[in-house]
């Protein structure tokens, strides 16, 4: 039988909740945004490692953020 929707969205938001309390631990352990910028990059390229050429983890990364700048953006406060 196919996993449905539901189910995915319902694992997508287990692994978005986790990732954030993962986000909150990092804040404690370094201030500096780019660390943690940097080790998320490599944790997502790590996940596809021996799976996916680096290119192809970078387009996979640059099609989420396609999808996501909108959503943000819509969300976010013009500074200024």
């Amino acid at each position: 039988m196919a996993t449905s929707t539901a189910d995915n969205f319902s694992d997508y938001k287990k692994a978005e909740k986790k990732a954030l309390e993962i986000l909150s631990a990092m804040k404690a352990v370094s201030p500096r945004k780019v660390d943690i910028e940097l080790a998320l990059l490599v944790a997502i390229f790590e996940l596809h490692k021996g799976t996916a050429p680096a290119d192809t983890v970078a387009a996979i990364v640059q099609g989420h953020l396609k999808t996501l700048v909108p959503y943000y953006a819509a969300k976010t406060p013009p500074t200024g």
